[in-house]
């Protein structure tokens, strides 16, 4: 059936700010949607009020609201655009599919005449009100854990003393597994039960028997009007049942499952998706299976929606599964769309893999002191990074060099746990490092069959980490000398990176690099192509692998790569990794701008990330996408192969920068900003040295580099200090101290963690008000975006401050100075690009507390509220194809627009949630509003003490 011919404008519902449980994901399917429906000539309309995303970009949708997401924003826009048809509120997340549910039982849509696609309500009701789901599967024969909902905590009681423990409680209409949990005994049951009940937003949990150790797999979707049903991707959590998928590490394709029990699922998930009734769309179905021959498999939810696990299983297997299913609401049947990636075949196809992907979530424990960090039902993981490789071994290492948690990989690079106590806990215990920890206990000697006891994870991946381990015990007997080229290779087709073996040979990396080149033993390059090369696919979507060579009927010796170089001129523009706290989707935001600009002066454009949440890995982002590890050894070879004009570090947040030295050591050109001026940035010391060279003030400081030099330089600068060390984002580290026995033990305890850092003690301004500043840098001009004043006092983390623009309580004279200080400091950095630079405010006298020569957290901010273009423009500049006096700045805002911080606190409800100047805060909001005297304001104003800590 073609589309429909009724459906002329179309409301989009966004997922708000990003949160533990609902990330950027939905950035990603949302940004989709919109380009498929336009695609067809459909107007759409968009709210969402997160300012940090591709989805809101002006340039996204027909319309774009950038609103709080309630009825009564739905209701305003519904007036403002009488035409709209239908709402579309499956790329929103929970969040979206919660607000559409609340405007259909008020009668929003019904006043207004607009239709639900894409979903059905009854639908969604099914398949979060747990009992209706359970009484569902019950009639089509679909087998589920026993269980039973209690709307009571006395209900509760009663249905424990049926069951026995160990039970699972999981809280209806929730999102991220919030109110979930697994109960051993009596005592912690009748608390979590109580959380459980409050949480859910009709206060009903379900209570089910915990299947522990079985295994647990998901199946993602598609299906049409016709009735068609492909099944998209499988994927197999390698943690077992008890850990939210969210927070475990996922294989696809599944690889322990027979084929038998595969078809079987398979049917149950095609029938469960057509009795929760008739939609078209996307759907996430999860399985639990039991670990013994038999593999009896029992029903654990679905999801009508586009979840975290679709952009997982669009990335992995390059199938769009957020564009099609847009389609797919308006319409369209799988048969007529084609297949993205072919572009010959149709998408009414399963994707075939020959390469496996291998994803691992990243946690940001550091940033919650006192929480719990033993993995469970309930989500605690804020991003998540995805390896491709040729083997699930080569996969689990590209993975891990992926996270940005000072490893190399696993294992073999000097931070193994050695204690049989400590590794047994971490097993025992699902912790965050798991994933390292299995390998260390089968290097202290733990039998597989114990840790197979302890974790119940499959065998099969315990053996793979075993013949790792039994690989790494092989290349230690060598020298870099000896080392033969079979085991070097062998050590590179399983991921081991150059700095592993050059652990495990006692030498340096660079000597592992040359002895690989001397040998031609060198990564080549595949296309992720969906169909297993069977079709020829016409995407630049990559991955790199090591193979052996092959011999042609001419006898040339080669192997093959598929990257095929241009001869045109190229950037590659380096992305920001996994999500984490303090370096969000904002900078993904950038580095797709960046690449959009770059592609507007003609270059080809390369991208690097390894984020399967975001738009920069949308594989018609950029003209070639490497999905690779934003890791030294990955990056130097892409370059290599594909020798760009150079690259740009300045968009990719920390992520980016911390390569920018590496880069310029090699000679490689860094566009925009060079590296000498982002890293005397960087070292707080060289950097203040600059400001009293300029006579710019700044708080009073010193360096220290151990905790005696602390302490001597207390007594100069009086307490209250502030204690920051270098090169970190998001405040990482960064306390506030009011006597020497709190400034050792933290300077103790940051150089145990950052050895090496210099760290810069300064005198804390109090009472002082913060400000920042965005501007664009050519080197001679410098044009200010926009000039930010803090609500709360400085010392909160900016990333954590309401922040509005523009300033509403900085006279002349002080915003005078600041935009003086920012043209200096700009030109004396020998800015290229984009920077930042936050002031301290103390009696009219302004300070600076320090500048980022770089794109900042801001930037997508101040561009959604004065509707310009700043990355774009920045991007220019940074390739010198345009001067700051080239562009014809025209900032719109009518009244103020102000930068709400989101946290993700209610995940850990033991922390102390107390803000100072290291970061918290998940997401953001904007709020626009006309004055001063709105209540908002004056709300936030009222507060803005309340949460200081030193």
């Amino acid at each position: 059936m073609p589309k429909r011919q009724d459906l002329k404008s179309i409301l989009i519902i966004g997922s708000g700010p990003i949160v533990i449980g609902q990330a950027c994901e939905f950035d990603y399917s949302g940004s989709q949607a919109l380009r498929s429906l336009r695609e067809d000539g459909i107007e759409t309309i968009l709210i969402n009020s997160n300012p940090a995303t591709i989805m809101t970009d002006p340039s996204m949708a027909d319309h774009v609201y950038l609103l709080p997401l309630t009825t009564k924003s739905i209701v305003q826009i519904l007036k403002e655009h009488p035409q709209i048809d239908a709402v579309l509120p499956t790329m929103g997340g929970q969040t979206a599919l919660n607000l559409c549910i609340e405007a259909d039982e008020k009668g929003i849509w019904k006043d207004f005449d607009v239709e639900i696609i894409g979903v059905d309500i009854d639908a969604i009701n099914i398949t979060e009100d747990r009992d209706k789901f359970r009484l569902l599967m019950e009639e089509i024969g679909v087998p589920m854990a026993p269980q039973a909902t209690a709307t009571s905590f006395l209900k509760g009681k009663e249905i424990a003393q049926e069951f026995g423990f160990p039970l699972c409680i999981r809280a209806s209409f929730t999102l991220g597994g919030a109110g979930a949990s697994i109960v051993y005994n009596e005592e912690e049951f009748e608390e979590l039960l109580s959380r459980g009940l409050e949480i859910s937003p009709i206060h009903e949990v379900m209570i089910d028997k915990a299947m522990m150790g079985w295994k647990e797999y998901e199946l993602e979707l598609l299906r049409d009007d016709n009735d068609n049903v492909v099944i998209i991707c499988s994927i197999e959590n390698m943690d077992p049942m008890g850990i939210h998928t969210g927070d475990s590490i996922t294989v696809a394709p599944a690889m322990t499952l027979s084929d038998k029990t595969f078809q079987k699922m398979r049917d149950m998930a095609i029938k469960m998706m057509r009795s929760i009734g008739e939609f078209a769309g996307g759907c996430n179905v999860q399985f639990a299976v039991s670990p013994d021959e038999k593999e009896d498999i029992i029903a654990i939810e679905i999801n009508p929606r586009v979840s975290r696990s679709s952009a997982l299983a669009s990335k992995a297997t390059g199938y769009p599964i957020a564009k099609i299913a847009a389609k797919l609401a308006t319409g369209y049947t799988l048969d007529e769309l084609d297949n993205q990636i072919t572009k010959s075949t149709s998408a009414l196809f399963e994707p075939t893999l020959d390469y496996v992907i291998v994803k691992i979530p990243r946690w940001n424990f550091d940033k919650f002191e006192g929480s719990d960090r033993t993995l469970g039902l309930q989500m605690k993981a804020v991003g998540e990074v995805m390896g491709i490789g040729r083997s699930f071994q080569e996969a689990l290492h590209k993975a891990t060099q992926s996270l940005e948690i000072k490893r190399n990989g696993i294992g073999a690079d000097g931070k193994s746990y050695k204690d049989y106590n400590q590794i047994k806990d971490k097993l025992k215990y699902a912790s965050w490092d798991r994933v390292f920890a299995i390998y260390d206990a089968i290097q202290i000697g733990m039998p597989l069959s114990k840790i197979h006891e302890i974790t119940k994870i499959d065998m099969w991946y315990l053996r793979q980490y075993e013949e790792l381990y039994e690989l790494e015990k092989e290349i230690s007997k060598y020298t870099i000398d000896t080392l033969d080229r079979e085991l070097l290779l062998e050590a590179k087709q399983k991921g081991y990176g150059d700095r592993q073996i050059a652990h495990m040979l006692g030498c340096l990396e660079s000597e592992v690099y040359k002895k690989r080149e001397d040998l031609k033993i060198k990564r080549v390059y595949k296309l992720v192509d969906t169909c297993a090369a069977e079709f020829k696919a016409q995407t630049p979507y990559y991955y790199s692998t090591f193979e052996s060579e092959i011999e042609t009927e001419d006898g040339e010796v080669l192997v093959s790569n598929e990257s095929v170089v241009s001869d045109k001129k190229k950037i590659i523009v380096l992305g920001s990794g996994p999500n984490r706290i303090g370096q969000g989707i904002e900078f993904d935001y950038c580095c797709v701008h960046g690449v959009y600009a770059a592609k507007e002066c003609g270059y080809e454009t390369i991208m690097i990330n390894c984020n399967p949440e975001t738009v920069s890995t949308d594989f018609d982002t950029a003209d070639k996408l490497y999905f690779e590890p934003v890791f030294w050894e990955h990056i130097y070879d892409i370059i290599k192969h594909e020798k760009p004009e150079g690259v740009i570090v300045q968009l990719g947040g920390q992520t980016a920068l911390k390569l920018a030295e590496k880069l310029d050591r090699y000679g490689i050109p860094i566009i925009g900003t060079s590296y000498k001026a982002l890293d005397l940035a960087e070292d707080r010391g060289s950097f203040s040295t600059l400001l009293k060279d300029n006579n710019i003030p700044y708080p009073e400081f010193g360096v220290a580099e151990n905790a005696d030099e602390a302490l001597a330089l207390a007594d100069e600068l009086d307490f209250p200090i502030l204690v920051r060390p270098s090169y970190v984002l998001g405040g990482q580290g960064m306390k506030i101290v009011i006597n020497k026995e709190e400034l050792l033990e933290h300077v103790v305890d940051l150089l145990r963690k950052i050895p090496n850092n210099k760290l810069l003690l300064d005198h804390y301004l109090e009472g002082a008000i913060e400000a920042e500043a965005d501007a664009i840098c050519d080197g001679e001009n410098v044009y200010i975006i926009g000039i930010m004043e803090h609500i709360e006092p400085c010392g909160i983390h900016s990333g954590d401050s309401n922040a509005t623009l523009p300033a509403f309580n900085l006279g002349e004279l002080v915003l005078e100075q600041i935009r003086e200080y920012t043209k200096t400091i700009a030109l004396a950095l020998d800015t290229v690009g984009l920077i930042n630079i936050q002031f301290a405010i103390k009696d009219d006298k302004v300070y600076i507390i320090e500048a980022n020569p770089r794109a900042s957290r801001t930037v997508p901010f101040i561009a959604k509220a004065y509707k310009e273009p700043y990355v774009n423009y920045a991007t220019k500049v940074m390739l010198g194809e345009k001067k700051v006096t080239d562009f014809d700045f025209n900032p719109q805002l009518e009244g103020f627009a102000i930068k709400q911080p989101v946290f993700s606190f209610n995940k850990f409800p033991n922390v102390n949630k107390k803000l100072g100047p290291e970061m918290k805060s998940t997401g953001e909001s904007i709020l626009f509003i006309e004055s001063l005297r709105d209540d908002q304001f004056y709300d936030l104003y009222a507060r803005r003490k309340m949460y200081l800590s030193k």
